[in-house]
C-alpha cells in the first residue's frame, strides 16, 4: 500500500509541485495539497508548518516540500519535534535520508534541480525504508 503525502510549495516550487502532484496521483497515491496555488509570490513558512504538522500529527506518512533552494522549507520543517525533514537535490541522498534518518519529509530544491530529477528523488523517497539497526539508536537521539 502506498504511502499517503502531504505536499506543497512556496512560488518557487508551485511548478513542480503540480507536475509532482499529478504524477504521484497517477501512479495510486493519496495526496494533500497544502498551497500554494499560484506562481505569485509566498511565504515558505505558510507551506511548511502545515505540511510538518500534518506528518508529525501521523494524518499523512510523507511530506514533500518545494521551495527555490529547499533550505526554507527544511528549516520550517524541522522546527516541529517529529520531522525529519532532509534536503535532497540527488537520488542517493533521497536514499540516504530514508535508510540513515528515517527522514518524513524531502526538502527539494526546485531552482537547483531539473523535472525529471525531482520526480527521481521524490520516487526513490518514497520507495526507500528505513534501516534501522545502528541509525534506530542515532535517530533517537535527534529529539530534543
Amino acid at each position: 500500500m502506498n504511502p499517503t503525502l502531504a505536499i506543497g510549495a512556496d512560488h518557487a516550487g508551485f511548478e513542480y509541485k503540480e507536475l509532482l502532484k499529478k504524477a504521484l496521483i497517477s501512479r495510486g497515491y493519496a495526496v494533500k495539497d497544502f498551497g500554494t496555488h499560484s506562481t505569485e509570490s509566498a511565504d515558505y513558512p505558510d507551506f511548511a508548518h502545515p505540511v510538518a504538522s500534518a506528518v508529525e500529527n501521523n494524518e499523512f506518512d510523507l511530506g514533500i516540500l518545494l521551495c527555490g533552494s529547499a533550505n526554507g522549507v527544511a528549516i520550517t520543517a524541522n522546527k516541529h519535534q517529529g520531522i525529519r525533514a532532509a534536503i535532497c537535490w540527488t537520488e542517493e541522498l533521497a536514499s540516504l535520508a530514508r535508510l540513515h534518518n528515517n527522514a518524513n519529509v524531502v526538502c527539494l530544491p526546485a531552482r537547483f534541480i531539473s523535472y525529471a530529477e525531482a520526480e527521481k528523488i521524490v520516487d526513490r523517497f518514497l520507495h526507500t525504508a528505513f534501516e534501522g539497526g545502528r541509525h534506530e539508536r542515532r535517530v533517537l537521539k535527534i529529539s530534543c
